[in-house]
Formats: structure tokens, sequence, C-alpha cells
């Protein structure tokens, strides 16, 4: 009987710590209770699926019945949509969702809703948007448009073929490809990698018809179009826009502007 209840303990600390590697967030976020795909799907229409992203990455592709209120707010401004959400909502279950198993924001906005605006029943939906997507299409939106197909969600292996190392697309952008710096202007802060030749264009509503206005001009040029953020993060939602504007060329810069800066001089000098 000893040896059954230790093979018993046994096998569920194995199973625990596989959930753990899964979801490394779950370790370090003991307090935030989760909730798994199939749970969350069959109570969509009975809780208030919420978020934490940014207002982009929201726009590009997001679950169906989702509200934004992104984790980068202020804590007055979170707090006050956070409020709003609960006014609306009295009484249903708060779930927060962000990219998938390595983010953290889903975790910290349900313990920022716990502990500061001691809301009750929050939960993480920590398999993130990909995992939602692809099971259930039908209750995702890409680009304003239900996915149907998750065929057409962007795949980490696509996206990668399509980054360069900071030296060599510094190396590479010059006059016969179109460069665009796609970063905020805060992020920008008077600094600009290729002066007099990129274009800059922040990823946000009031820049959407500049931004289309560049991309019709990109596409008559049939020039090969090179695209840099801050972190290398943004353009993984920014290449599905990319995408539906029908550029097949493009590049990234991997690990963004924050790349170019570490690179030593006489490497640029080369």
């Amino acid at each position: 009987m000893k040896r059954i209840i230790i093979l018993i303990c046994l096998y569920l600390v194995s199973i625990t710590a596989s959930a753990n590697d899964d979801f490394p967030g779950r370790a370090i976020y003991k307090s935030v209770p989760v909730i798994e795909l199939d749970e969350l799907y069959k109570q969509k229409s009975s809780v208030v699926i919420i978020d934490a992203r940014s207002q982009y990455e929201f726009k590009t592709l997001r679950i169906k019945s989702a509200v934004s209120v992104p984790l980068v707010l202020s804590s007055k401004k979170f707090e006050k949509r956070m409020r709003e959400v609960r006014d609306q909502h009295p009484g249903k279950k708060l779930v927060f969702y962000c990219n998938g198993h390595n983010c953290m924001k889903s975790y910290k906005a349900a313990q920022r809703s716990m502990t500061y605006l001691k809301m009750k029943d929050v939960y993480a939906f920590d398999a993130g948007i990909f995992d939602w997507a692809s099971k259930y299409p039908m209750e995702a939106i890409l680009l304003g448009d239900t996915l149907k197909d998750p065929s057409k969600l962007i795949s980490k292996a696509d996206l990668k073929k399509h980054f360069l190392e900071a030296i060599v697309f510094i190396k590479q952008a010059d006059k016969k490809v179109e460069i665009l710096d796609i970063r905020d202007r805060i992020e920008r802060d008077g600094f600009y990698i290729f002066s007099g030749f990129e274009k800059s264009i922040s990823l946000n509503s009031k820049d959407s018809e500049a931004l289309d206005s560049y991309f019709a001009a990109v596409k008559k040029s049939g020039k090969p179009l090179y695209v840099y953020d801050m972190v290398g993060k943004q353009v993984r939602w920014f290449q599905y826009y990319i995408e539906s504007k029908g550029i097949k060329e493009y590049y990234f810069m991997k690990g963004g502007a924050n790349a170019f800066f570490k690179i030593p001089i006489h490497k640029l000098m080369d």
C-alpha cells in the first residue's frame, strides 16, 4: 500500500512539474488561478474575457468576445477601466489572456486586479491567443474578420525566416530598399538609425492612413521592405499587416533597434 501511495505521489509531482515547464508563469504567480482552454470555451458566454496586450495586438488578432484592458495602462487608467468592466458585468468571472504559454501579462493583470483592486473571481487564461485561435478559429478575429481558417495564422517558423541579424540588416538596408521604422515616437526620442533614408510611422490608429499610403507606394516601387521596431516584438504582429498588403519580400531586424545599439563600432565600420 505504501508503495502505491508513493507511486501516486510521484506521478502527481511529475504532472505538476510538466505543467509548470509548459506554463512557467504558474510557478511564479501561484496565487493566480488559471482556466484551461476547453473550459474557457465552454464558459465563454458567461464570463468576461479580457485582453491584457497592447491595442495593436488586440486589433490584429483577438478572441471574438474579448474586451481590451492593456496592462501597459497607468495604474489609474487600468483601475478605471477595470472598474467599468466590473460594473458592466457584475458577478461574472473575469478572465485575462495574452499571447501564450510564456507571456506573463495575463498573470500580472489578474494579480493586479486581485491584489490592488480587491476583485474576486479573477483568472488567467495562460494558453493564450494562439492556442485559442488554432482550436477555435470561428471564435477569433484576425484583422477585423472572423479567422475561420487557422492556417492563416503565421507560424514562428514563418516569422523567423524574415529575420536578419542586426549587422546584416544594417549593411543590406540602403537606397535600393524601403526602410520603415515602426517604433513609437517616445521610443525614437529623436534618434534614427538610417537618418534621411527611413520612413517613420508608428503603429497607432492616428497613423493608419499614412501607413496605408506608404504601403501602396512600396508595392508600386517593387523594392524589398526592411522593417525595424524597438526590441523585435512588434514585428510579429506587423507581419500580418504586411502579408495583407501583398508585400512578398520583407525583412525584420532581429532584436530591433536595441540590437543595433549593441553592435561594436568597429563592425559597423567594416
